[in-house]
């Protein structure tokens, strides 16, 4: 088991092209931990914005009448990935980690695989 500082080290050294991470508490928008980003990248604003769009789909799936679970939500842009996925590991509800990747180095196949294992060591 990995404490939040432990787990955010291992996704930001041991996934290829990930330049920020973070662990969020979607009922508050508040990181409870960050690790990487830079001057112009704010990882806090990051996870406040990131909760809206985790609320904005959860809503959405209601009025569908969706029953699944949201494993991850994939944001694209012309040169990052930034990567969703809500906890689902014993203490982890309402809470998501939070990946941003650089497009030109991550496999995006492997960036979520390596982040769920994480979320399977990550101790909250």
């Amino acid at each position: 088991m990995a404490n939040t500082e432990t787990a955010l080290k291992e996704a930001l050294t041991s996934i290829e092209g990930a330049t920020g991470v973070a662990l969020v508490d979607y009922t508050s928008g508040m990181a409870l931990g960050t690790m990487g980003g830079s001057k112009s990248f704010d990882l806090n604003v990051a996870a406040a914005g990131n909760t809206d769009v985790i609320r904005a789909k959860m809503r959405t799936m209601e009025m569908l009448g969706l029953k699944g679970d949201i494993e991850d939500i994939l944001i694209s842009l012309s040169d990052q990935y930034h990567l969703i996925r809500l906890l689902k590991s014993r203490g982890g509800n309402g809470l998501f980690l939070y990946l941003a990747l650089d497009s030109n180095r991550a496999n995006l196949a492997m960036a979520r695989h390596q982040l769920k294992k994480i979320e399977e060591d990550l101790e909250v």
